[in-house]
């Protein structure tokens, strides 16, 4: 609580009487009342005359009600807007609502003292609160619980009146310098390249001084690294002036010139990203990243938070101050996109803390088309630092003085209390959307106000010539050599052929070389020791002696550390764990986070130990050697876009790590598909960047209802093209161990896609010997060790748990016919493995492939049109627009009917020559009709419930 919270909203009448009481009986009045009493009449330094004049006491009480509603609301009354009029806010901050008038003004007030003033009459406290609240910065801080850092904040805006008079004249004219860089650099291009997108910054260029301010600021408190996200507006310009990626390369890609040795988008260069090494004026040497981003504005300020505390984690030995993450955002998308909400939430959770993050809110004001009053709900962008306590800056963005004072300002906040912070940078857009739109068609009076108004760098130029800080002469001499450069660049650009676009990341990625095809014809051995597998077997199984533990915890332990030595086979949690661990032996971090990761959502993993009565955590995993690379499981936030987004840029930064995003099920992922789309397999593609996050999505049909079957994995192989990423399901505790670990066994790094399972976790068949652990790697193919090929004829393959029910069937039939071919990795597809088993079959009448999932949708469209070699027929459940049944009854009817398709006991008629061996009725009715016989209720009950909704 605030320390004065208590005389929040208190009417002056209610001070006096409260005053009185007070006078007779201190403690007739509340604890915090008597404090504050006892406070006042000793800053007045006489109690006699206090007590003879009650009315100046309640003025007293009136004044400060003045001061704390200045702290609290003057930020609604700020000269911040440089083109619109303010809102009309009531109640204003006159002097008539708090019962005080003009007569009052020259009266010398004690209250002065709460802001630094002492004794002080009523004019000049006025006249502070106005300076300090009111004018280019308004402040929003006042709601935050915290009272050290309300304190704080109150202490160093109130001393210095939140005015930047301590600039040199140096300071002047470097905040000079950048204003006309950024100004000129955006004229050049509209001149020279008319017509061209460019998504210009123009009506904002007081941005580029503000980063310079971060970076300085940020270099002199420590800071080595700066990670920056942004939409494309004002890109270029940040890359030219920030970044200092050369003119010549950006003006070449003006001019409609190839990429070497790449066939990149059109638009490339406003999402691109790029990482440069400079100096601060200290002499300081920092390193700048901007991560390339996609039109879909806020995607990338997760991304920039994961790349952050990656090289906290890996560099930086866990260090918040060395690395600044800064997200730019737009005001229409900071207030229209839920990620930004998201990536608010886990802002301190231990998983995802990055020390403070700065936010920069480039307000102009509109959207593409929308204004700002159909854009939000909420009174400013920003509103969202509620959420986490953070303070609030609004600055008028033609005033780079208070701009850069701002940002230092924060950038100390940030130090101080590794908090993010958010600075709103009112301004506006000079031009529609991308230049060539027409504004007027739906803003015309805002944009007649834009078109007569000056630019940054004219207002600021001439304040100083007025003041006498800057010659006109020399503005104009600096003008013209900034435009020079610019064209001596462009006459360098006109000579180079084509453009190259490098990895922003190419120094931590420099030893990893870019995939070829050959690479996925076979995987690399990946075995490890029998004696590390045992070593593995007992460290994640033992407890320390002197904690206690809860009983199942105690027993399941004891059944983990018994299972190799008493069955010599692992499962599929214990093989999960040893691929965990064998990789932190040899120096690999492992880093999981997802909703419930830590026990795992079926209660398998059981990677976090907790004490029984204790909050108190034991890590196996982190425990199993002194010499171990870190292991960090995390239990997220109900968040997939933010938290899938965070663990790509992880995995961005560390490719010498095993990074793994869980989604609790596997159609969890539809919240974060804007990730999967726009950086998971297609950023190589885009702007040249690897990446080899690790994707778990539980998928498997148990009758558990459309909402937790699919993982829709046809989808993922819909985004697969070019070797672009891995996608595998695997069906053996070893083949999952393999590869896990194969992420980390190779010259070159791909995303993995792993359809995980749910049944099988605990399923007596699904268990793994110890020499699939000791020996081999991961097998793309999995062919059928129980058949004699000269008996076959008929091969179904299959991928995931289906294979468990199909082999079940077979035993039971004692079925010697069919063969059971296990496809574990779907893309990239391996046909060379395929098409020897088929040359092995090649007695074999039929080819079928068999799923679980809906005709339209798993892995069949993908096969039949990726491998026509083999003539594959496919046996699946019905085309279906929703992934499953919600009846556990009907599942099960359909199931075996699928299995008593495959194994040809099923003898319906078939639906069609699109549906081709589909053996089920497209809907209920078409069902109930062919089991009008059956004696079985379950079915006749779930039969009609269905047949009357549909």
């Amino acid at each position: 609580m605030d320390r004065y919270s208590f005389l929040s909203n208190a009417d002056p009448e209610v001070f006096e009487e409260l005053y009185n009481k007070y006078k007779e009986d201190p403690t007739s009045v509340e604890k915090d009342w008597q404090m504050f009493f006892n406070g006042f009449e000793f800053a007045t330094g006489n109690n006699d005359l206090v007590s003879s004049d009650s009315l100046d006491h309640v003025k007293e009480f009136k004044v400060i009600n003045l001061i704390e509603d200045y702290r609290e609301r003057g930020h609604l009354f700020t000269k911040t807007n440089p083109v619109r009029k303010r809102r009309d806010h009531r109640p204003a901050l006159d002097l008539e609502n708090y019962g005080l008038s003009e007569n009052d003004l020259d009266t010398v007030f004690h209250a002065g003292s709460q802001i630094g003033l002492g004794s002080a009459k009523l004019r000049d406290i006025i006249e502070a609160l106005r300076i300090t609240y009111c004018q280019s910065i308004g402040v929003e801080y006042k709601y935050i619980r915290n009272t050290t850092i309300v304190h704080w904040l109150e202490d160093r805006m109130e001393r210095l009146r939140n005015t930047p008079h301590y600039h040199t004249l140096d300071d002047k004219k470097w905040i000079l310098k950048k204003l006309t860089r950024a100004v000129l650099f955006e004229k050049f291009i509209h001149k020279r390249f008319p017509g061209q997108k460019r998504f210009s910054l123009e009506g904002a260029e007081a941005l580029i001084p503000a980063l310079e301010a971060i970076m300085e600021k940020g270099a002199e408190l420590g800071n080595d690294e700066f990670v920056i996200g942004m939409p494309h507006r004002g890109r270029l310009n940040v890359l030219a002036n920030i970044l200092r990626k050369p003119y010549m390369e950006l003006f070449s890609e003006f001019q409609s010139k190839g990429y070497k040795d790449q066939d990149l988008l059109g638009d490339v260069k406003y999402h691109l990203g790029y990482t440069n090494a400079r100096y601060a004026t200290n002499g300081k040497k920092i390193r700048l990243t901007l991560s390339p981003n996609p039109s879909h504005l806020e995607a990338v300020a997760p991304v920039v938070e994961g790349i952050a505390r990656a090289k906290i984690d890996t560099l930086y030995n866990g260090d918040y101050k060395k690395v600044t993450p800064i997200i730019i955002h737009g005001d229409a998308s900071m207030a229209g996109q839920g990620v930004v909400y998201e990536i608010a939430q886990m802002s301190e959770l231990k998983g995802y803390k990055t020390g403070g993050t700065v936010h920069l809110a480039i307000n102009n004001q509109i959207g593409f088309t929308t204004d700002y009053l159909d854009g939000r709900s909420s009174t400013y962008c920003t509103d969202v630092a509620k959420v986490t306590q953070s303070p609030i800056f609004h600055v008028n963005g033609d005033d780079p003085e208070s701009l850069v004072y701002t940002i230092q300002f924060a950038m100390e906040f940030r130090e101080v209390f590794n908090k993010d912070v958010y600075i709103d940078l009112l301004c506006y857009r000079k031009y529609g959307h991308n230049e060539g739109d027409e504004p007027r068609f739906t803003q015309p009076i805002l944009y007649k106000e834009i078109e007569k108004h000056p630019n940054p760098m004219e207002i600021f130029r001439d304040k100083m010539i007025a003041e006498g800080f800057v010659k006109a002469d020399d503005a104009a001499a600096f003008e013209k050599h900034t435009n020079s450069r610019y064209e001596e660049s462009l006459n360098l650009a006109l000579q180079k052929e084509t453009n190259n676009i490098s990895f922003f990341l190419k120094d931590i990625w420099k030893d990893i070389r870019k995939a070829k095809n050959s690479d996925f014809s076979e995987s690399p051995d990946t075995s490890i020791s029998m004696d590390t597998l045992k070593f593995l077997s007992k460290a994640i199984s033992v407890l320390p002696k002197d904690k206690k533990f809860f009983r199942k915890t105690v027993r399941l332990q004891k059944q983990r550390g018994e299972m190799l030595e008493k069955t010599g086979k692992l499962d599929w949690a214990m093989a999960e764990l040893s691929a965990y661990g064998s990789l932190l032996l040899e120096g690999y971090p492992v880093r999981i986070s997802g909703q419930d990761s830590q026990r795992g959502t079926f209660s398998h993993r059981h990677a976090v130990l907790r004490v029984e009565d204790s909050e108190e955590q034991y890590i196996p995993l982190a425990n199993l050697d002194k010499m171990q690379a870190r292991f960090e499981i995390y239990n997220s936030p109900l968040s997939e876009y933010g938290v899938l987004g965070y663990e790509y840029g992880y995995s961005l930064t560390s490719p010498y790590s095993l990074t793994i995003w869980e989604a609790q099920f596997g159609d969890f992922s539809n919240g974060a598909q804007v990730i999967m789309d726009q950086f998971l397999s297609s950023a190589e593609d885009k702007w040249n960047v690897m990446n080899d996050l690790v994707l778990f999505l539980p998928h498997g049909y148990e009758g558990q209802g459309p909402e937790h079957s699919s993982a829709r994995v046809e989808r993922y192989l819909a985004l697969c093209a070019e070797n672009n990423m891995q996608i595998v399901n695997a069906s053996t505790p070893a083949n999952f161990f393999h590869v896990l670990r194969r992420q980390l066994k190779r010259e070159f790094r791909k995303p993995l896609v792993i359809f995980t399972p749910k049944s099988l976790l605990r399923h007596p068949q699904c268990v793994s010997s110890a020499e699939d652990f000791i020996y081999g790697g991961f097998k793309e193919v999995i062919d059928d060790e129980f058949v004699d090929v000269n008996k076959v004829d008929k091969v179904i393959v299959c991928t995931g748990k289906v294979y468990y029910d199909l082999i079940a069937r077979r035993k039971e039939l004692k079925n010697e016919s069919v063969a059971l071919i296990r496809l574990e990795q779907l893309y990239p597809l391996p046909k060379r493995q395929l098409m020897k088993l088929y040359e092995k079959y090649a007695k074999a009448k039929k080819w079928i492939w068999l799923q679980e999932e809906p005709y339209n949708m798993g892995s069949w469209n993908f096969i039949h049109a990726h491998f026509p070699q083999i003539p594959f027929k496919c046996i699946a459940r019905p085309a279906s627009g929703s992934p499953a049944t919600g009846s556990l009854a009907f599942h099960k009817i359909r199931q075996n009917k699928i299995l008593s398709k495959a194994f040809e006991q099923c003898n319906c008629h078939r639906l069609g020559e699109e549906c081709k061996m589909i053996c089920i009725g497209n809907s209920w009715q078409d069902f109930i009709e062919k089991n009008e016989k059956t004696d079985n209720k379950d079915i006749k009950s779930e039969g009609k419930v269905h047949s009357s909704k549909n």
